[in-house]
């Protein structure tokens, strides 16, 4: 627990850089998604996070159990909360979950909780339906920068860029939440043979080094036997362009069967497959 200063108030937190740098593990929280959903409160498919609205105390407390559970990060439950994912998934019927609303909702609890023992709190963004709709640049990059907004005032510890196909929509976001002047991990949904496009793992590592993100890895979509023979490739790739950075795996919890390049979204009982017996 955080100790009491001179001024009766909580000692500061170290950062995540000087964290890493003193060798210290980084313990992450578990997929909130994929939780919620099996206890009600989350829809099996879109998973849009406006249970930070609906079910603010269901987050809460998964949020506490995370951190009892020993994580010394708390991510905002905010995947998927773009404002274009949000619309895609009929969450702006009459603007009751907006994107700013649920981006704010995500940030005070997980602050909360995280005030409890001596968490970091992460601000995350991920893959966009703009993106995927074949949106510019500029456009992508648009909403990424207003979920940014919603983390600067928030002042949360540090950003994560998770759960992308795509090399290049990560880098974009890398570059949009740099600008925070805060540290931004960046994890890709992909297996060992590359992203959506063919690019190899290794490469993707160097692609988001060289946009600036701190902390590299996978994420999601892969058990934890595949997801390590992909940072293998990715620490490959990085120590090959001399270039480093820290690394971070955030794999499922659970094995998977022999998938294809997509992991287990891939199989036909998907999303009705995630973490059942």
């Amino acid at each position: 627990m955080p100790h009491a200063g001179k001024d009766g108030k909580d000692a500061a937190k170290k950062g995540l850089l000087e964290r890493l740098a003193s060798g210290e593990v980084l313990i992450g929280d578990g997929g909130y998604v994929i939780a919620l959903e099996k206890r009600g409160y989350v829809k099996a498919g879109p998973w849009t996070p406006e249970a930070t609205e609906e079910h603010p105390e269901a987050v809460r407390q998964l949020h506490r159990e995370f951190l009892r559970a020993g994580s010394t990060v708390l991510q905002t439950f905010t995947f998927y909360a773009s404002e274009d994912k949000l619309e895609n998934r009929g969450n702006y019927m009459n603007q009751k979950f907006t994107g700013e609303k649920v981006n704010e909702a995500a940030c005070d609890i997980a602050r909360e909780v995280a005030n409890e023992g001596d968490a970091l709190v992460a601000g995350g963004v991920s893959q966009t339906p703009s993106y995927l709709s074949c949106k510019s640049e500029t456009d992508v990059k648009a909403i990424f920068k207003k979920q940014l907004d919603v983390f600067i005032k928030k002042n949360v510890d540090f950003l994560i860029a998770e759960y992308f196909e795509h090399v290049e929509e990560a880098e974009w976001a890398v570059q949009v939440l740099k600008k925070s002047g805060k540290p931004v991990g960046a994890t890709l949904c992909i297996g060992p043979e590359g992203d959506l496009t063919g690019i190899s793992a290794g490469d993707c590592a160097v692609r988001l080094v060289k946009a600036g993100a701190d902390i590299v890895g996978v994420n999601c979509h892969f058990d934890p036997t595949i997801s390590l023979q992909t940072m293998k490739l990715m620490k490959e790739g990085l120590e090959a362009a001399n270039l480093k950075a820290h690394l971070m795996v955030q794999p499922l919890a659970y094995h998977t069967p022999d998938c294809n390049k997509q992991g287990f979204i891939d199989l036909p009982e998907f999303p009705f497959v995630a973490g059942r017996p």
